[in-house]
């Protein structure tokens, strides 16, 4: 895992400066849904973006989140995971996986480039696999870059009760 604290380093990946307010979104989640990122203010949330669903990395790090979304709750947090895949295609990763939290379809990589995420391989779009801690006050307070899909989970919660506690 990297992770990215000064915020020199962000303007050379357009990534979010720590600190700063989140990047917009506005979204289709696995049930069609439109999910916005002020919807989410007043709470923690973890926004982690994966490359592609029903890929062995992406379903480990989905399942990693989904095994400890008891926790993610009791931290007062949300967890919204999101890719290039269609909101059908969420929906059916989540329904394989038993997933408990939200899946959202950025087809057009429009917010995964806005979160300095977004890979273009030739014609094809896929997001990287970082990861954004979003205070509840809706600023960025942690990115995580090329984050490990098997430790992700477990770095992000740690630091939620480091920041909570004032500790970080």
């Amino acid at each position: 895992v990297v992770l990215v604290w000064r915020s020199s380093a962000h303007g050379k990946r357009g990534l979010p400066r720590i600190n700063a307010p989140a990047p917009n979104f506005s979204l289709a989640d696995q049930h069609g849904r439109l999910r916005t990122c002020a919807e989410f203010l007043g709470r923690w949330l973890v926004l982690y973006f994966y490359p592609r669903e029903d890929t062995p990395a992406c379903a480990e790090q989905a399942a990693r989140f989904r095994d400890a979304m008891a926790e993610f709750e009791a931290l007062g947090a949300a967890v919204c995971g999101v890719s290039v895949d269609s909101s059908a295609s969420h929906g059916a990763f989540a329904r394989k996986l038993n997933l408990g939290f939200t899946l959202l379809a950025d087809p057009d990589g429009a917010v995964a480039a806005r979160y300095g995420s977004l890979r273009k391989l030739g014609f094809i779009k896929v997001a990287r696999r970082n990861t954004f801690l979003i205070d509840p006050q809706g600023r960025v307070a942690r990115v995580y870059l090329g984050v490990h899909p098997s430790r992700n989970a477990r770095a992000v919660a740690d630091d939620i009760r480091k920041l909570a506690q004032g500790n970080a």
